[in-house]
């Protein structure tokens, strides 16, 4: 089978979609090796490397492009180029597919990965909002199937586009496989040296932003009295500016934000943690949950939505605006070893249902069910 993909957020994206693309490209290619795999970016320059082989072709415009042209043979261009390599089936993998793709031979697939401005419009610039809901909207009609990447994100298809739920298979996301090798102390020490990190910590991965709920966290570590240090690490906004002032205000000493931390430093720094903490509002999915119960750490986060989808029946729940419930399940878990240990041994065994192998199985199972109706 000859299969396209939108690569662009594989070759840009250093989080988020473009981990999801790369770790799509690499296991289909891992497990399935006798397709053709043509990866379809607008610019290779200054693109992260991430996968070499015979079997993989990365293609690029004909003519040098900027980022106006860029986009227009991504958007516009791309399907005669699909129709041109004779492309048996093009997958968007970050909620987008080329403008009239349907009238071209090729087959096509889309993964939606939420619509949350949809949800929570309040979020997100109105241009912006509009954007997105142009494209997923129309990603979604075209598409001959769509994957969502929860149940929520499927409910939240039909509910919001009115989407034929057959139409819809969910197909959730794993995590680099990087978080399943579990680490010795002598392969963590060197990481803890480099980040200067205490010998105990509450962790929480994700971007500095209202929707992810950090200052909660912050909160619940100050009311009641917490003194194991809390590392967060994610991209910056303007919400942490709110976070880093309620920790002046009241001159909290065991607060770090870290940022720009190396993706393979990462499995080290989780597994070192006494707790995980991921108490956002809402998520299509929510890929630190699954990667803290990798590395083999219990995790709290919020009730409701995608959450107990991926973190199965030992993760704790709690309402993500309740200071109260945050700190007493923080308590609960540091000062229960039992409870700790049962979190860490289901944990894992829940995060098996998310392997690279199962989730690439899913998905070619599916490419060829399109492909051959």
């Amino acid at each position: 089978m000859r299969i396209g993909f939108d690569a662009k957020r594989a070759f840009y994206n250093r989080s988020g979609l473009g981990n999801y693309s790369r770790d799509i490209i690499k296991s289909l290619h891992q497990y399935f090796p006798d397709n053709d795999y043509h990866l379809y970016t607008p610019s290779l320059k200054k693109s992260i490397s991430f996968i070499d082989s015979e079997r993989i072709k990365i293609c690029t415009p004909a003519i040098k492009s900027g980022k106006i042209l860029g986009g227009y043979w991504r958007s516009v261009l791309l399907r005669y180029r699909l129709q041109k390599d004779k492309i048996d089936l093009y997958h968007g993998l970050s909620n987008e597919l080329p403008f009239k793709i349907h009238k071209s031979k090729v087959k096509s697939i889309v993964t939606i990965h939420d619509l949350i401005f949809m949800r929570y419009p309040q979020w997100y610039k109105t241009i912006d909002r509009k954007i997105y809901e142009t494209k997923f909207r129309y990603s979604s009609r075209l598409a001959d199937r769509i994957i969502a990447v929860s149940k929520q994100t499927k409910s939240d298809l039909i509910q919001y586009f009115n989407i034929d739920e057959e139409k819809i298979r969910v197909i959730n996301q794993g995590c680099n496989e990087l978080f399943t090798n579990i680490l010795t102390n002598d392969q963590k020490f060197p990481v803890m040296k480099k980040y200067d990190l205490p010998r105990e910590y509450i962790l929480y991965v994700g971007t500095i932003e209202e929707r992810k709920n950090l200052l909660q966290i912050v909160k619940a570590i100050h009311q009641y009295k917490i003194d194991i240090p809390l590392i967060a690490i994610g991209k910056s906004t303007k919400y942490t500016d709110q976070v880093n002032e309620y920790v002046r205000r009241h001159q909290l000493k065991n607060i770090r934000i870290l940022h720009n931390i190396l993706m393979d430093d990462l499995p080290a720094i989780y597994q070192n943690a006494r707790l995980f903490i991921y108490p956002s509002i809402f998520e299509g999915f929510g890929i630190p949950i699954l990667e803290a119960l990798w590395s083999k750490v219990p995790v709290i986060t919020a009730k409701g939505g995608c959450f107990d989808e991926v973190g199965g029946p030992s993760t704790l729940y709690v309402d993500p605006l309740n200071v109260d419930e945050l700190g007493e399940a923080i308590i609960r878990v540091l000062s229960d070893k039992n409870l700790s240990n049962t979190m860490v041994e289901n944990g894992y065994v829940h995060a098996q249902k998310f392997s690279n192998m199962i989730i690439a199985q899913q998905v070619m199972d599916l490419y060829q069910e399109v492909v051959n109706e």
